[in-house]
């Protein structure tokens, strides 16, 4: 029998999900938009895409708020990288808010891998702002996974990885 999923999509929990993404130089637009949408499907875009050309370059910032992140927990619970989203999006976790990067160049082709902080992504990152009540006890259980069940995971425990994206080692 398959593990239960929880199927969690923020908006419906109280959660506000806010996607960022800066288009700069000779960046695709339209390239731009389909990663953010292969994560966030419904992310919508009001600004007219031109592409960059000569002495044109793009400069742009795409955001939008109140997005499902259910596609987004989908693809990690899909890629077993549970642990590691959890660590990841409470690495800036402050109260009722905390935010992490996306690489875009994974995003694209609809994987997900995070940006090491303070690391200058290749390809550009989307960035993804979380805001609502009891935070940490949401994104518990959006990460929640069978194997929690014999080695529990909380918020900042023991078993976060390294600020550099390492693992610790717990065994």
């Amino acid at each position: 029998m398959p593990e239960h999923q929880i199927l969690l999509n923020g908006a419906d929990e109280g959660i506000n999900v806010i996607v960022t993404s800066s288009v700069n130089g000779a960046e695709s637009p339209n390239l731009v938009l389909k990663s953010i949408q292969t994560i966030f499907p419904e992310f919508d875009c009001e600004i007219p895409l031109t592409e960059p050309s000569f002495g044109k370059p793009s400069q742009m910032i795409f955001q939008a708020e109140n997005l499902s992140i259910n596609y987004f927990l989908n693809l990690v619970h899909k890629q077993s990288i549970l642990d590691t989203t959890l660590d990841v999006i409470t690495a800036n976790l402050d109260n009722n808010y905390t935010f992490f990067e996306i690489l875009r160049q994974a995003s694209i082709v609809g994987k997900v891998a995070y940006n090491i902080p303070g690391s200058l992504a290749l390809g550009g990152v989307i960035k993804v702002e979380l805001v609502g009540e009891d935070l940490a006890a949401w994104i518990e259980a959006a990460t929640w996974h069978k194997g929690r069940d014999s080695i529990p995971r909380r918020v900042h425990d023991d078993w976060t990885m390294n600020d550099d994206g390492d693992a610790v080692t717990w065994h």
